[in-house]
């Protein structure tokens, strides 16, 4: 069964488009790229698929030249089906497989422009990286990610659920079942995960061991991956990577904590490649004095989030063993254990910030640490709003004080930060004496609503 995707949207915006380009669909194995693009095929008068990876005798159709013309009507011979302009959705899968096929793309928009053509495959970027001008300003990319939060609550059929926070707001907060029901709901969310298939296995059965069989399913896929890498560098050294970022997540990540002895650049060098793979997001340390924020990135200090936390506590019970602990605090512990424990809910707060983004650019995540010898100030994410940086706080329930984001917003001069927590909608005002009483505004954002973010804080925030 296919659940909808945000990605759906912009899929028919695309195919709607007049003048629209081949569409390069682009993020981690198993994510749901080749479901997303079935789906937008049942919109069409006829849908044809190739698989590199099923047929790999179909390359021989992209080598002699890349007339698209002839190419069209040999895979129209060997689909069984006509292949027309305007009416036939052609999905070419797997299609790393097969660079002369990534380098044809281009010439479907100046030679059958009103072909739709979309392209997906896992670690796509190895290949785009050895042909980086393969079709400049003739395809167009969208990035996809796991399932997000409203992905995974749709899914679950809580359709009305999500209706009701929709229209909630700072001054008119959701009812208390509503904000206990989405809770409860972020709990499952936390240790399932977005994984397409995961979440279609917990819809069916409500069994997390059944769930973490195919978690362990996919970790042992993407590891089975390393070898296609074409990079000579030791799986061993991408393994323990990984789990050592799993272990890390959202801390300041420390080379030497891979241990085996690796070297520094070695590390790096493998951080870059999980990056590229999808595995693992970077977030960057900005000094955050003004847009854009990656002009005053500092790459020496970079947090790491895994690309789903399901696949996160899989990644620990492989590492240390202590997933069962993990799973039965997030199970059982009041919400302010469950947002402090293992940097859970800061992890999740990241990857919503960034999934939530339009997919037609690939977006970066930033964060601010005082970067002192000894200072421990931090703020967990920095974003923009109304072209001004906007600083957020991942904090748990009502309590923990905001020492670092006040004197941040002294510091910067800026009025409005956002803390994101398991708290109900809300919002804080404060009047700083120490910079001529200045009234600094932080919106509360429930972690379950970080897709409403730009919606409330443009109603609520003067």
């Amino acid at each position: 069964m296919y659940y909808p995707r945000l990605i759906d949207k912009y899929l028919a915006e695309w195919a709607s488009k007049s003048g629209r380009k081949p569409l390069l669909l682009r993020g981690a194995r198993q994510v749901g790229k080749s479901s997303a693009v079935r789906n937008l095929g049942t919109h069409f008068d006829s849908y044809v698929e190739i698989n590199f990876e099923k047929d790999p005798a179909l390359s021989a159709v992209f080598q002699n030249n890349l007339d698209v013309k002839r190419i069209i009507s040999q895979l129209a011979v060997i689909a069984g089906k006509n292949i027309i302009p305007g009416k036939t959705l052609l999905f070419i899968d797997e299609i790393q497989s097969c660079p002369q096929a990534i380098m044809a793309l281009r010439f479907f928009k100046e030679d059958l422009p009103d072909l739709h053509v979309v392209a997906a495959g896992s670690l796509l970027e190895f290949t785009l990286e050895d042909i980086p001008t393969f079709g400049v300003g003739r395809i167009h990319s969208m990035f996809m990610y796991p399932m997000t939060f409203d992905e995974f609550a749709i899914a679950n059929g809580e359709n009305l659920l999500i209706e009701a926070r929709e229209s909630a707001s700072i001054e008119n907060p959701l009812p208390e079942p509503l904000h206990q029901k989405f809770i409860d709901l972020m709990r499952t969310y936390l240790l399932v995960g977005g994984m397409p298939e995961v979440v279609s296995k917990w819809v069916e059965t409500h069994d997390y061991l059944a769930c973490q069989e195919i978690q362990d399913d996919i970790i042992i896929s993407y590891e089975d991956d390393f070898s296609k890498y074409h990079r000579k560098i030791d799986t061993t050294l991408l393994r323990q990577t990984l789990r050592s970022a799993a272990l890390q997540a959202t801390k300041k990540f420390v080379y030497s904590a891979v241990g085996g002895g690796y070297k520094t650049h070695e590390v790096k060098k493998a951080l870059e490649l999980l990056t590229l793979a999808g595995l693992i997001i970077p977030v960057t340390h900005t000094s955050s004095n003004g847009l854009p924020l990656g002009s005053e990135a500092d790459s020496s200090y970079q947090k790491m989030l895994l690309l789903d936390s399901g696949l996160m506590l899989r990644l620990l019970n492989m590492s240390i063993g202590n997933e069962t602990e993990i799973t039965t605090q997030i199970l059982t512990s009041n919400i302010v254990d469950l947002v402090n424990k293992g940097s859970m809910a800061e992890m999740l707060a990241g990857l919503e910030i960034l999934h939530y983004q339009t997919p037609n650019l690939r977006h970066d995540l930033y964060y601010w640490t005082r970067t002192a010898k000894n200072a421990q100030a931090e703020i967990d994410y920095i974003t923009s709003f109304r072209q001004q940086v906007l600083p957020i706080e991942i904090k748990a329930g009502v309590q923990g004080g905001m020492k670092s984001l006040w004197g941040f917003l002294r510091d910067k001069k800026l009025t409005n930060a956002v803390r994101m927590s398991l708290e109900n909608f809300g919002i804080l005002k404060y009047v700083d004496n120490q910079d001529n009483d200045s009234e600094r505004i932080v919106t509360i954002c429930p972690l379950y609503a970080i897709s409403q973010l730009n919606r409330i804080m443009e109603v609520d925030i003067p």
